[in-house]
């Protein structure tokens, strides 16, 4: 009843218009989220190329590392 005489619109049109904007506000995290990973997934698959083909071997390197350890 306030919000109708003072902004000029009743208070479920404006409960209505909040619903919507918060609809909008997940998807543009999704899409954020959506972009944020492909993007990070291509980076560090490129990355790991550009390792392998260097000749660095960061996992192999780690599991001499523990069977060492291990044998130690």
């Amino acid at each position: 009843m306030v919000l109708s005489d003072i902004m000029g619109f009743s208070e479920s049109d404006y409960l209505y218009n909040q619903s919507r904007a918060h609809s909008a506000d997940l998807f543009f995290w999704k899409v954020r989220a959506w972009f944020w990973g492909i993007t990070f997934t291509l980076s560090f698959f490129l990355i790991g190329n550009i390792m392998g083909a260097l000749g660095i071997d960061i996992m192999g390197s780690i599991t001499e590392a523990v069977i060492d350890w291990w044998n130690h």
